[in-house]
């Protein structure tokens, strides 16, 4: 390796020892990412400071599927399932020797194979006698990772012979197996265990075209932690093919996304709360990237204008009942600001489809969020309504300049169709007009702006 004389090099852990040198690593590929600590990842890192580094997983870990929301890392998903490939039908169920001698006979008279994991080496001799004496004419071997390597390589060859039908093994079975005649695991205390970790367990079976089923065991459903029933919901809800992708996103809610600069790979969610700390973090990483274009623009910040109207602007309690989905209503229609024109009229759509036609106070938020998009364009900090009255508030680096803003006035004095707008010695435009209506309020929003808007001479 130090010498070059190697391209590619496939390996375990052992490639991140200190005896191990690269001459010129260029690209490292991550398989099951899930497995890896932090510090395996940053020995990776360290080997190369132009290290390219691409990780495949089917459940990313929370902090990883964070960093890539965040945009901190790019992210692709491969989504479509193999040809004939059927979701594994997965059951929660009370641990029953009777579910277990169903579940097992069923498979057998098929002509399949069995898995059963039993993470506990001290008792799993015990268990595999138990499933003996349930089904009588199952062939049953066990494997556990305090075998002899030969030991266990050997059973494995009986298994993928079928010269073993049931395999009771801990979770070493995990990755790296493909056996399509085994379409039938039971994992037991599956309350016990990470929701990838289940994930990638379920995995070993339906790798054909057979129907497969996964039975998860648990010592009884009432007594299982918040965490632990989340975590089995969360399987059964994302049973369909390549639902990896949303069974992480569910993990990522439940532990939350670690420390992006620490060794915690999840956590911190209790603290805070997801919403705000995934928030925090988009602000920060948003800054981190205008860096370039505020440098190149001195002074020039993000500006979020704060619009003070007497008009009604809210999603009615009615119209969207759940108080989580209302609030991450609230939260998608506050990124508009930042988005495309498109994505609002998406939501709108996506709004009427699922609860109906928008109420009018729902339309009004909508158009102020418009609204708000003209003023941060014009550099506008603030409008408010008055009595009878608009009030506009510059910023400092706004385009509209007191002398294009005074040949406003005179020309709106010279027209004669309403009252003339005013300049207020702090700077402030006063607008006055008819406001009796949320029509009227924001036709005059609307005519002011595009005046404003006209008065900027094009760029040269």
């Amino acid at each position: 390796l130090i010498r070059g004389g190697v391209d590619i090099v496939i390996g375990t852990h052992r490639l991140l020892s200190k005896d191990v040198v690269f001459k010129n690593l260029g690209l490292v590929v991550i398989d099951e990412e899930h497995r890896f600590g932090v510090a395996h990842k940053e020995k990776l890192k360290k080997l190369r400071a132009e290290v390219d580094i691409l990780t495949l997983t089917a459940t990313p870990i929370p902090r990883t599927l964070q960093m890539s929301l965040l945009s901190i890392r790019d992210l692709s998903v491969i989504s479509t399932p193999p040809i004939h490939r059927q979701p594994v039908k997965t059951f929660v169920a009370r641990y029953d020797d009777l579910v277990i001698k169903e579940a097992v006979s069923k498979e057998l008279r098929r002509g399949g194979q069995v898995f059963f994991v039993h993470n506990r080496v001290r008792s799993i001799h015990r268990m595999a006698g138990l499933i003996q004496k349930l089904v009588p004419e199952a062939r049953i071997a066990v494997a556990h990772g305090q075998m002899a390597g030969k030991q266990l390589e050997e059973i494995m060859v009986s298994f993928v012979t079928k010269k073993i039908n049931v395999l009771v093994s801990t979770t070493i079975i995990e990755s790296g197996l493909d056996i399509p005649s085994a379409n039938t695991i039971i994992i037991n205390r599956a309350d016990m265990l990470g929701l990838a970790e289940i994930y990638q367990l379920r995995g070993r079976v339906g790798r054909s075209s057979t129907q497969s089923f996964a039975y998860l065991l648990v010592p009884s459903l009432d007594s299982l932690s918040k965490d632990s029933k989340e975590r089995l919901r969360a399987l059964m809800d994302c049973s369909d093919l390549g639902g990896g992708f949303k069974l992480a996103m569910n993990d990522l809610q439940i532990r939350g996304g670690g420390n992006l600069l620490g060794v915690s790979q999840s956590g911190n969610i209790a603290a805070i709360g997801y919403d705000l700390y995934l928030d925090l973090l988009q602000k920060t990483v948003a800054d981190l990237k205008a860096q370039a274009t505020q440098s190149e623009q001195p002074g020039r910040e993000e500006l979020d204008p704060e619009v003070k109207l007497q008009l009604s602007a809210y999603i009615p309690e009615s119209y969207i009942p759940d108080i989580s989905q209302r609030y991450i209503t609230y939260r998608r229609m506050a990124a508009l600001t930042n988005g495309p024109p498109e994505s609002q009229v998406d939501l709108q759509e996506e709004l009427v489809d699922r609860y109906g036609a928008l109420p009018v106070e729902t339309l009004t938020l909508f158009r102020i969020i418009a609204i708000k998009k003209e003023l941060a364009s014009l550099r506008i900090a603030k409008l408010e309504q008055g009595r009878d009255s608009l009030i506009f508030t510059f910023q400092h680096d706004t385009p509209l300049a007191p002398t294009l803003l005074t040949g406003y006035l005179l020309q709106c004095a010279a027209q004669k169709k309403r009252i003339p707008p005013k300049l207020a010695p702090d700077g402030r435009l006063i607008v006055s007009g008819n406001l009796t209506s949320t029509a009227l309020v924001f036709d005059t929003i609307a005519t002011t702006l595009h005046e404003l808007t006209q008065l900027i001479p094009p760029a040269a």
